[in-house]
């Protein structure tokens, strides 16, 4: 009972933001390369990537706010937007996924995203589904000798969850994997896992270096190092948890025992507090 009322929880959370007034959010921008970009509004971070003859979204916010995405862009690029990958199916990074489908950009996600959109309770109108889907990797070319490298990775924060990755650019958008400077929401009812977040994100850091620019779904662009420490934080946190509960410590128990106490005040503030981050890994860690 507990777990389905903490899954409410969260969709209703989910649910009231998406509902809430959007009429005065700005959308700005931050210049990562010479054709990559991110841009910060309401909901998950959006990457931006300009090709030959075509803008790449890296997910798109909320439906209420698409048209200030698209002016904004306009400002980037007189390019259009012409694709929208996904990094999971949430909806404050999928929500403007059915009017830039209608508006004529190619929806792309892992087979997951789609598999969830389509059989979730209150579906997205069906022009909101990824109408070209992968189950593992996948490469777009920009046709200006850049690329986008789409990589799944193992359920974390959900079980589509795709990183995506502009190698020569050397810029990696990592979504809900990496929630920089606070800490992360594992969606339980949508496959995350805490032992597949550690693996992710552990592998990340093999894959960049010291320059690499990181867009993470929610925070600030992140180095490497801000990474580390984050998976530093997590790992931890999941030997603590893990050690408390082979010892025969409830929940309960743990949520009273400050295991996270060094990181509360700093990573602890938003959505997901202290409580719930310990829940997440009480329940999920092998």
């Amino acid at each position: 009972m507990k777990k389905i009322t903490l899954i409410t929880l969260l969709t209703l959370s989910a649910n009231l933001f998406a509902q809430r007034d959007l009429s005065n959010v700005e959308i700005t921008s931050e210049k990562l390369t010479e054709n990559v970009y991110v841009l910060f509004g309401a909901g998950g971070n959006i990457g931006v990537a300009i090709g030959e003859d075509a803008a790449y979204l890296i997910d798109d916010q909320f439906g209420a706010l698409t048209e200030k995405i698209v002016t904004h862009v306009k400002t980037i690029t007189d390019k259009p937007v012409s694709f929208v990958l996904n990094t999971h199916l949430h909806g404050d990074h999928t929500g403007g996924n059915e009017n830039l489908a209608n508006a004529g950009a190619l929806i792309i996600a892992h087979d997951n995203v789609r598999k969830r959109m389509v059989s979730a309770e209150e579906p997205q109108p069906k022009e909101a589904w990824p109408v070209v889907t992968f189950n593992d990797k996948m490469t777009l070319y920009l046709k200006n000798g850049k690329s986008v490298h789409a990589m799944h990775v193992n359920p974390a924060h959900t079980d589509g969850d795709t990183y995506y990755y502009f190698p020569e650019d050397n810029v990696i958008h990592m979504g809900d994997n990496f929630f920089s400077g606070r800490y992360p929401y594992i969606d339980l009812g949508s496959g995350g896992d805490i032992d597949g977040l550690i693996s992710n994100v552990s592998m990340a850091l093999e894959l960049i270096d010291d320059t690499t620019k990181i867009i993470p779904g929610h925070g600030e662009i992140s180095s490497k190092e801000d990474l580390k420490n984050y998976t530093d934080i997590l790992v931890i946190l999941r030997e603590r948890v893990k050690k408390a509960r082979d010892e025969g410590k409830s929940l309960e128990e743990m949520q009273q025992m400050g295991l996270s106490k060094e990181w509360d005040e700093t990573h602890g503030q938003g959505f997901i507090n202290a409580d719930r981050i310990i829940e997440f890994i009480y329940k999920s860690a092998d």
